[in-house]
């Protein structure tokens, strides 16, 4: 008899994630609404499955943040593949699912932070601080919103499309695998639309439907929506492919893809403009275009033209985590875009800074020397400086130029003019 009750109760305390020594208050529909509804307490309460993979992954997180919350922020678990009518109340479509019983316990939050014990733990005082923000008459914050973004800037991903666009592709990749009808999904919809766009330009963002594309989300071992993947940058394998681990709001996805891509980046080519194609794609798919004009390879020969350019190399290296595009023409060759950037009248070399989505630039009105460039980007780094808008309601045009070749200039050659039938002794009549 002793022994048939160790089994029932080891068999019981097995049904769940959380043993009854953990912080973590076991929830269910007998004690729900007397704990966390009728209550004056803040909850964090997560909706998990036994057998979810994601949900063994957060305990020993979840059993952190409930410790390091006690006495502040309650913490519980519903075990609701067990309790399926308490997980179905509260619109639970898949595991774990966080929710956060705050001011208005009829209208929990959902938790889209990082699923760590500091993410739980961040998420759980923002909540506690905007319920006694209320309490006190003044506006609650929920804590980070998406500031929207666009769906365009969010790529669609296929079967057949995705080899071609992301492990073809020397590209940074964030990718969202998920299912229409997964209610997580939905929720980071508009934080996944609002870091694409904010990220334009230096880290593309896809999403991938892995009940249509089943062939793609079998390859990457997808059994839960959403996951995100990130493919690193350059040539793609294997060893190129891992987890996002970062937080599911905006701010997060962007943090984190910058951090990511601080790691990763290269520093960036400097390229000659010498065609309109190559300076509008470098100007429009990056957030600024330094652009330097270099004195005319007559009046600064290759040693002097090179030691300019090394000195840009020298600072696109510096600034490379801007991701900024670094371009350089040579005095005279582009008319239109000097007059339209009103760049040159201190002669030259000289720089000007675009950026071409909102058509303005700046001007580097001090010495053209590894001091005087710092200074200047660095002020506009910081959103400092002065700006006006480009001249034209678009990009200048650029003229057709070949590539310098890397050698010193020489004069065109003196043309023999023919004196043999001038009569030096004939004046002009009056």
């Amino acid at each position: 008899m002793l022994l048939y009750l160790v089994l029932a109760i080891f068999f019981e305390q097995s049904l769940g994630l959380y043993p009854t020594s953990s912080s973590v208050i076991d929830l269910t529909p007998s004690n729900f609404d007397r704990l966390v509804i009728n209550s004056d307490e803040v909850w964090v309460v997560e909706f998990y499955a036994p057998w979810c993979g994601h949900c063994q992954q957060l305990v020993p997180e979840y059993q952190k943040a409930a410790g390091a919350l006690k006495g502040v922020v309650k913490v519980g678990a519903v075990n609701a593949d067990e309790h399926k009518e308490l997980g179905g109340k509260y619109g639970v479509r898949g595991f774990p699912t966080i929710k956060i019983f705050g001011a208005n316990k009829k209208s929990p939050e959902d938790y889209n932070g990082a699923r760590s014990a500091q993410g739980l733990v961040d998420g759980a005082i923002s909540a506690a601080k905007a319920k006694v923000n209320a309490q006190l008459g003044g506006k609650s914050s929920s804590g980070s919103k998406s500031s929207g973004g666009s769906d365009k800037d969010v790529i669609e991903l296929t079967d057949s499309n995705f080899e071609k666009l992301v492990m073809q592709s020397e590209d940074m990749w964030l990718v969202e695998f998920f299912a229409p009808w997964c209610g997580h999904c939905k929720n980071l919809a508009p934080h996944w639309a609002d870091a694409a766009t904010q990220l334009k330009g230096k880290v593309k963002l896809g999403a991938l439907d892995a009940t249509v594309h089943s062939s793609i989300a079998s390859q990457y071992g997808i059994q839960g929506y959403p996951t995100i993947k990130f493919f690193s940058p350059g040539k793609k394998d294997s060893d190129s492919v891992s987890d996002y681990n970062g937080g599911r709001t905006a701010g997060d996805i962007v943090n984190w893809a910058l951090e990511k891509l601080s790691e990763n980046v290269p520093a960036p080519e400097l390229i000659q403009i010498v065609n309109d194609v190559t300076f509008k794609t470098a100007c429009e798919e990056k957030p600024l275009c330094v652009i330097a004009i270099l004195p005319h390879i007559l009046d600064c020969q290759s040693q002097c033209r090179n030691n300019y350019i090394d000195l840009l190399t020298e600072m696109g290296e510096k600034y490379k985590k801007k991701m900024w595009s670094w371009l350089w023409a040579e005095a005279g060759a582009q008319f239109e875009l000097e007059s339209a950037l009103d760049i040159g009248g201190f002669g030259y070399p000289a720089m000007a800074v675009v950026n071409a989505k909102k058509m303005k630039y700046s001007i580097l009105r001090g010495s053209f020397s590894k001091d005087g460039i710092n200074e200047f980007l660095r002020d506009l780094s910081y959103g400092r400086g002065n700006t006006a808008p480009v001249k034209g309601a678009e990009l200048p045009k650029i003229a057709k130029t070949d590539a310098w070749d890397g050698k010193d200039g020489e004069l065109p050659p003196e043309e023999d003019i023919d004196l043999s039938d001038v009569d030096l002794d004939e004046k002009d009549e009056l």
